[in-house]
């Protein structure tokens, strides 16, 4: 049962540091998803397989940490 909940408290921190301008329109509406909106804007998220699966997407325009 701790394992559930340390798992549950995992946490990214998601910084956009390229813009999503020149690529797919696609990947620009998932760093909006994400709550990015500006270069070098961090946001912390859940660490769940759905925001992770966005991240993968746009992998190339964030940088990931685990809080």
């Amino acid at each position: 049962m701790a394992k559930k909940q340390e798992q549950q408290e995992k946490q990214l921190k998601i910084t956009l540091v390229k813009s999503a301008i020149g690529f797919e329109k696609s990947q620009g509406d998932t760093a909006k998803a994400l709550g990015l909106r500006k270069l070098h804007h961090s946001v912390t998220l859940k660490d769940i397989p759905s925001v992770r699966g966005m991240i993968k997407k746009i992998s190339h325009l964030v940088v990931v940490e685990e809080v």
